[in-house]
């Protein structure tokens, strides 16, 4: 399982999983409080997490394209069909307001 803390202007806005069964996006309960907006107007502000078998378009779109994929790719050793494996290691300084932020490997995994 591999899991990464979504934010939002530097805020955590929520948390992103994979696993086998596919990929959990929930937007954390303080976030949710605070009366923030949306991370997308494809993934709405709601308390029940979205599940999806394949990655959700909007984390894929902030995937790097072209050139600088290649460089992702030599430099990182990632297949371009490991979209949550490139989304961890290119994602953290994002253009834009959303930023992803790979989360250690808790013990249950294990």
């Amino acid at each position: 399982m591999r899991q990464a803390e979504v934010r939002m202007y530097n805020q955590v806005a929520g948390y992103l999983t994979q696993d086998e069964q596919g990929y959990t996006f929930a937007y954390a309960p303080a976030y949710l409080q605070d009366g923030a907006g949306p991370i997308s107007l494809t993934l709405p502000l709601r308390e029940q997490p979205y599940v999806a078998l394949v990655l959700f378009p909007f984390f894929d779109g902030l995937i790097p394209e072209g050139w600088l994929l290649d460089v992702a790719e030599r430099n990182w050793k990632l297949n371009t069909r490991d979209r949550m494996g490139l989304l961890l290691a290119c994602c953290q300084d994002c253009i834009g307001a959303v930023s992803i932020y790979p989360l250690p490997a808790s013990d249950d995994d294990a």
